[in-house]
Parts: structure tokens; sequence; C-alpha cells
């Protein structure tokens, strides 16, 4: 597996690469000395320039994970690595003697490289910031506690407008007969369970007194399992579990507790990336989508899309589109074959199901049956590849360490869709959709993709 660190590494060193070549064209005669003479080319250079850039960067902690970034650490992590990469590079001009090495190339370069590294960072972070102050990405946030800490944190984190996060409500602490806060007061901790299963919720805050530090871990272990952020805003808390990461929200100190992929920098290049592959599938296989219509008019007659529930990420719920393949009243003669069901557990799929249209039945071995989801993807509500999106009804079927499949967008193809085997049993799929999310890089999204058509062709053949 490629990690995203790697990844982000590799596009750093690869803009160093072009710096160093665009700074080498305006200014050739440096080449003229000791370089010249060692024969080493200047792509030769440059490569090597680059693998030093984002290895430095790397040194002093710039793809550590972080939830949420600012300017100033970006500022100081860059101007680290340029220090250390001034000295690095010095020290290999005096070892290898190469006293010829133009002095105005070297000043120019590390002028314009920590510049251009921080202005590229702080576009992205700018576009991200906009993004979530429109609205465009919102993120839902519960809040466990009541009272004047609980009401102080949630208003610092909606009028932090760049955060993207919107409060759904807030949950009663052990000791909170009364409430001090202005949003809705949803339960109490105790139903917390119930709560995160009926609301969307992405992130959950814990902002109770130190009297009821007791309850912080059991709260927090539910969470884990169904992949939650989860925030304390209570500082001593930090050095009572392992693997936090002090922050600020809102301008609160904050322990941060990350179950999943980098919900930012790791989430904003899948989003791109399934843009990307989306659009351009839906456009090269128009003709394909058209052709499959008319098929599907001719033999089932209309309408052409079967629209169904299905839940994303972290609860939300949106429309799945498929070409329709069964009869027209098919979701109302479920319950006459829910129990032939060829899957254990919470999950439906029967291989002769009765509903299916004869003529329409090739689509769905070969899955085409399922390309109008790029509409889905390029909507937002899917991605290329992740675990299966459900209906409800089978989603209220799940145990706790199920619902951990929706913290991740719903895809169109998933590890357990390539792997060998087509598992009869529905904890086997899940396990492998975890496996997913707790490994998850762009690396792995393109191998799973790669794979799929040939899964495709064996599961045809079989």
């Amino acid at each position: 597996m490629v990690p995203l660190k790697a990844a982000l590494m590799l596009s750093d060193g690869l803009s160093a690469v072009v710096l160093f070549l665009a700074l080498l064209s305006v200014r050739l005669d440096w080449l003229e000395g000791s370089w010249a003479v060692s024969g080493i080319r200047p792509i030769e250079l440059a490569i090597a320039y680059g693998a030093l850039w984002s290895g430095t960067l790397w040194f002093v902690g710039f793809y550590r994970l972080r939830t949420h970034w600012t300017l100033r650490a970006e500022v100081v992590g860059v101007l680290r690595a340029t220090a250390l990469a001034v000295a690095i590079s010095l020290g290999a001009l005096y070892v290898f003697n190469l006293t010829t090495v133009s002095r105005l190339f070297l000043g120019m370069l590390f002028i314009a490289q920590p510049a251009a590294t921080a202005t590229l960072r702080v576009v992205l972070r700018r576009v991200l910031e906009r993004l979530r102050s429109t609205g465009r990405i919102r993120r839902e946030m519960l809040i466990i506690g009541a009272g004047p800490e609980a009401e102080a944190f949630a208003n610092a984190v909606e009028e932090s407008r760049g955060l993207g996060l919107h409060v759904v409500g807030h949950l009663r602490g052990p000791r909170e007969e009364t409430t001090a806060v202005s949003r809705s007061v949803i339960g109490s901790i105790d139903d917390i369970e119930n709560v995160l299963h009926q609301n969307v919720v992405d992130e959950v805050a814990v902002c109770l007194s130190p009297a009821d530090w007791s309850y912080v871990e059991p709260a927090t272990r539910i969470c884990e399992e169904e992949g939650k952020i989860v925030r304390l805003s209570i500082r001593p808390l930090s050095g009572l579990f392992s693997g936090g990461i002090l922050e600020e929200v809102g301008g609160q100190p904050i322990v941060t507790f990350l179950y999943g992929p980098d919900r930012v920098i790791g989430l904003a290049l899948k989003r791109v990336f399934d843009l990307v592959v989306s659009g351009a599938s839906l456009i090269l296989l128009s003709p394909v989508l058209a052709a499959i219509a008319v098929y599907v008019v001719v033999v089932a007659g209309r309408p052409v899309l079967f629209r169904q529930e299905r839940i994303g990420l972290h609860g939300r719920v949106f429309n799945c589109l498929k070409f329709r393949t069964m009869v027209r009243d098919a979701e109302q003669l479920y319950p006459d074959v829910a129990h032939q069901s060829d899957i254990e557990g919470a999950a439906f799929k029967m291989t002769n199901d009765p509903r299916v249209i004869p003529a329409a039945r090739w689509l769905r071995r070969t899955g085409l049956d399922e390309l109008p989801q790029l509409w889905n993807v390029l909507r937002g509500e899917m991605s290329i590849v992740g675990p299966r999106p459900a209906p409800a009804r089978e989603v209220d079927l799940y145990g706790v360490w199920h619902r951990r499949r929706l913290a991740m967008r719903p895809g169109l193809t998933g590890l357990w869709q390539v792997s060998d085997g087509r598992f009869a049993e529905f904890d086997r799929r899940a396990t492998l959709d975890l496996d997913y999310i707790d490994r998850w890089s762009l690396w792995m999204d393109l191998l799973i993709l790669l794979r799929t058509v040939p899964a495709v062709i064996r599961q045809n053949g079989n």
C-alpha cells in the first residue's frame, strides 16, 4: 500500500523538481563550473533536489496528520524545512568541493521554494475553508454535555464558519439535571448509541465536567467503533488516552481522536479522483448508457431508472440510481422474497430473484445496471471505491461494529467485490470493508478499480 503521506511527499517532490528546472532555464551559467565537470546532468540534479526537499518536509513533521490546519503551522514547517535543506546543500557542496556552483542560483532556489510550497498549501487551505463556509462541505457535530462549557464550545464551533461544522444537538451529562444550552437537547449520554443511529453525525465533541471523566472512555469507545471523529474539550484528559492530537477548534484547546483516513486532505484528494473518473466515464460511456436506456424501455418499459433510498456517509440518505431490471412493484414484493436471501446476515442478495425481468438479467450479471451511479458519484453521494450502500432496512439490522462501514462514502466497487470468493456471510464482507477503511489510500482505490473488471468476468464465468 502506498499511503497518503507518500503521495503528498511525491507531489511536493515533483513540484520542487519543476521549480528547480524552471530556475535553471533562467540562469544556465552556473553549470559551467564543477557540476558540468562532474558529468551530472541537470535532470539528475533536479530529481536529487526534489527528494531532498520532500525529505526535509517529512523530517520536520510537515506530513503529520492534522484535522484542521493553521497558517502559522504551515509557514513554520516550511521555514524549518528550508533551513535544513540549506544546511544539507551547503554541507554537500563543501564535502564534494563544489566551490564554483552559483550562489545566486542557490539563493534564488531557497527563496522561491518555501514561497511556492507555502503558497500552494495556503491556496489549498483557503479553498477548503471557502467550501466549508458556503456549506458545500458541511459536517454534523454532536456534543456530549449540556452545561455552560458545552454551550461556549458549540458557539465557538459554529462561529468559525471555515470549519464547516454544524451542531446537531446536545446530550446531557450524567450529573446535568438542568441544561444551559440554546440548542436542542436530544437525549442523555446513555442514549448515545441510539442518537448516533438516528441522526447524521460526523463528529462527537465531549464537554463534560471533571466529575464525569469516567463516562468519557465508554462513550469514546462507541464512537470509535462507528468511525466517528471524537474531540475532547478538556485539556487534562489528553494524558488519559493514547493516540490523541492536541489542537484547537474554534479557539478552544481540544484533544482529537481520528478513526479512519485523514478527513481533510485525504478525502479531498479522493473526491478529486471521484470527480475526474466519474465525469470522464459519463462522457465516454454516454453512447453505452443511451443504448442500455433504450434496451430497458423495449424489454421493461418505463421508468428506465430505479431509485432507491440508500444510507450513505455517516447516515446520510440519498437516492441510489440503477437501470431498472425488475418489475415495477419490486419493492412491494420484497417481503415475499426477503427470507430467500443467499447472504447470511444484514444484507439481501438473491441469485434467481423472481422479480427480475428475464431479458434484463444479463445487465445485473455484468454490473451494467449500476452505471447510473456514476451520477451519484459526481454529486458527492457516493465514491468510485468504497463499501456498497445499503437500504435503511438493512442498516437497521447492523451491529455496532457493522456501522463503521458508514464512516466512508459508499462506492460503486469495493475490496470484497474484487476478492477471491463470493462470500455468503455479510460479516465477512463487512470485515473486508472495514479493512479497506483502515488501510485506505488513493493507490488502493486505483488497484481495486483495475481489479473490478476481471472480478466481474470471473463472477460471470462462475
